[in-house]
């Protein structure tokens, strides 16, 4: 027998007995870990496996913009203008012998746009597209042409109104009270180069340009949308496609331009229609002077501007002579309205009717005082 098998306070340790001990401790062990998981079960959480997600960017259908809309609306009121007039051109001294003439009579044929405004056939476009002009046609938007007549023309607006005796034709939508803004999308429409109802898109790039010395009266709007060849009389038209300007001109590669157009109102135009078709002409007011701008002034922020316009001449016994006007007085305001730019008063003036009263505040030399005038009708300008 082995000593140490029969030291008093030893406990032997049997096969049976670990085993015992074994399994309660895993028994307490599982207790234990259940009581945990029951108590705090997010613990679980940070040990369960989870799927990896995978973010799929999400794809927002985008808008088609389109202003086929707008063409819809506009595009069956502009007509395509053609015209012959017949010219005498200066010949050879040779082919002088031959013919017995120094000239020899050819035909020139021409082509423009216009507006509809009216269901019974009334045209609105430019002066210069039938100026001078022996034949007038004008192809409709459903392929018809019909011979046009002259109303009357207005050169110094550049404006005319045509009439085709044709009905239930689709009149233009004109904006009415629409803002015009610098900035928003217009469409230029008409027979460019012979390529009737060709539509192009730009922004308006200013309003109420007056400096082209182009025709007397301006206040055109200047956009880039293209006006080519033929588009002249044509429409400008905003995003809803209703009429804000016919389209007048261009400046024109040959000045080293690209995409300066300009158009005039269609208030303005309306105006000048209106009375061409009630009286045959356009009435206009007159106050009998002629104005030149002053130089710039600085002012006290820094910046510069014009305070008043110049009077450089009278015409004896008119409205502004007999109002106390004199050569080299300087008109600040009319009716109230601050002046600063000569041609803006000449149209002010114009667009006003015959027999209007109008007040002045006038600077001479350190003088300052209130007249009125009475306006005429315009006499001819030419």
């Amino acid at each position: 027998m082995n000593q140490a098998d029969n030291q008093p306070g030893q406990r032997k340790i049997t096969a049976g007995s670990f085993a015992g001990f074994l399994l309660r401790s895993i028994v307490a062990g599982l207790a234990l870990a259940f009581v945990i998981l029951y108590l705090w079960p997010s613990i679980s959480d940070r040990f369960a496996s989870k799927p990896e997600v995978i973010n799929t960017p999400v794809v927002t259908p985008v808008a088609t913009v389109s202003y086929a809309d707008a063409v819809d609306r506009a595009a069956p009121s502009v007509v395509s203008i053609y015209t012959r007039k017949v010219e005498l051109q200066q010949v050879s001294p040779r082919l002088q012998k031959i013919l017995g003439s120094p000239y020899v009579a050819r035909s020139r044929q021409d082509m423009g746009s216009g507006v509809l405004v009216s269901e019974d056939g009334y045209i609105l476009t430019n002066n210069h597209v039938i100026s001078q002009v022996q034949n007038i046609s004008v192809g409709l938007w459903d392929g018809r042409f019909a011979a046009a007549q002259v109303v009357g023309s207005d050169p110094e607006s550049d404006l005319a109104v045509l009439k085709i005796d044709l009905t239930g034709l689709p009149a233009a939508p004109l904006a009415e009270n629409a803002p015009v803004r610098v900035g928003d999308v217009v469409l230029a429409i008409g027979n460019a180069f012979g390529l009737s109802h060709t539509v192009t898109m730009g922004i308006i790039s200013a309003t109420g340009r007056n400096d082209l010395r182009s025709v007397l009266y301006e206040d055109f709007i200047q956009t880039d949308a293209a006006i080519n060849a033929g588009n002249s009389g044509g429409a400008l038209v905003n995003y809803r496609g209703e009429v804000i300007g016919i389209n007048t001109r261009n400046l024109g590669q040959e000045q080293g331009a690209q995409n300066i157009g300009f158009a005039i109102p269609i208030a303005m135009a309306r105006d000048v229609m209106q009375q061409i078709v009630e009286y045959g002409s356009v009435r206009r007011g007159w106050l009998g002077a002629l104005f030149s701008d002053l130089p710039l002034s600085l002012q006290t922020d820094g910046s510069s501007m014009r305070r008043g316009i110049q009077v450089r001449d009278v015409t004896p016994d008119g409205p502004a002579w007999s109002a106390g006007i004199r050569p080299g007085d300087i008109l600040l305001s009319i009716d109230g309205i601050e002046l600063g730019d000569a041609r803006a008063l000449m149209l002010m003036i114009a667009q006003r009717q015959p027999g209007g009263r109008v007040e002045f505040l006038v600077k001479r030399n350190d003088e300052v005082f209130e007249t009125y005038a009475t306006l005429i009708q315009q006499p001819p300008m030419r």
